[in-house]
């Protein structure tokens, strides 16, 4: 063997390791560890709602919803648990969906003066597609099915698209 030229082939290879070592870098995307924002959408009448995000493994993350509302002769508070996949698309854009669930109770005050309550179960899905920055900010836009289970009071037993923007601070 050549001894002139073991050096050479050690750099080559070297230089293709760190290479291919950077592409697979840039290709396997990481999801950020923990984000907090908001989801700004219609949620049954919820609208906005306080969103924290959890990485629990490469490709997986949790994400809580919790929202309320408070109006003339009404309030409530809905939470929801999802469970997401998420894939890159390219560069800093990936798409994400998983299923979830939640619960949700309204109190609301009838013309009459009576007080009526309404405690319902839901079952959700979500889709949707985020961009995150290069700096610690994360957008997303996605829709969510929620089957809602309850009393029927205000409504709660049917199928919602909620259509959500999310802006998150990831860290």
């Amino acid at each position: 063997m050549n001894l002139k030229f073991e050096p050479f082939m050690r750099k080559v290879f070297l230089i293709v390791s760190v290479f291919l070592g950077f592409t697979m870098q840039i290709n396997a995307q990481e999801i950020s560890k923990n984000a907090v924002g908001l989801r700004l959408g219609d949620a049954d009448g919820f609208g906005a709602s306080i969103s924290y995000q959890r990485a629990i493994l490469e490709q997986n993350r949790l994400e809580f919803n919790f929202g309320w509302s408070d109006g003339k002769n009404y309030d409530g508070i809905k939470l929801i648990s999802l469970f997401q996949w998420v894939w890159n698309i390219d560069g800093n854009f990936n798409w994400y969906a998983g299923p979830g669930a939640g619960f949700g109770s309204y109190h609301f005050e009838n013309r009459d003066g009576s007080d009526n309550r309404d405690n319902f179960a839901i079952l959700a899905g979500v889709a949707g597609i985020e961009y995150h920055f290069d700096f610690p900010l994360l957008l997303s836009l996605d829709i969510r099915p929620e089957l809602g289970f309850g009393d029927d009071v205000y409504d709660n037993d049917n199928l919602d698209f909620d259509v959500g923007l999310g802006v998150r601070y990831q860290f």
